[in-house]
């Protein structure tokens, strides 16, 4: 299982398990589980609607991509810990980790 915590706009913190065979990405779990995430480009990194910021085990998530990057410049509020949720894919490096949705 995959195991993670996710917190919303109001503060509450609900822990995610999903099967490890999944193959989604983050942002279409978050999407599947309702969160409210736009995700308008449907997952292409060409919107930044899927902003998170990643608390705990970004370092198990691997480096940003370019096309990533280049969206998160964009955004006003973006901080270190920014990351797009379409760009994440699910496996078992998310276990453990902290989200907070921000898009």
């Amino acid at each position: 299982m995959i195991i993670f915590d996710v917190r919303n706009a109001a503060g509450e913190l609900q822990t995610l398990e999903l099967p490890t065979d999944i193959n989604l990405s983050l942002m279409e779990v978050l999407k599947a589980s309702e969160y409210p995430i736009a995700a308008t480009c449907g997952g292409m990194a060409l919107c930044a609607t899927c902003h998170i910021e990643v608390l705990k085990g970004a370092e198990k998530l691997g480096p940003p991509t370019d096309a990533e990057l280049d969206m998160i410049d964009t955004l006003p509020h973006a901080t270190a810990h920014s990351r797009l949720a379409c760009q994440i894919r699910l496996g078992e490096q998310l276990n453990g980790a902290v989200i907070v949705l921000k898009g």
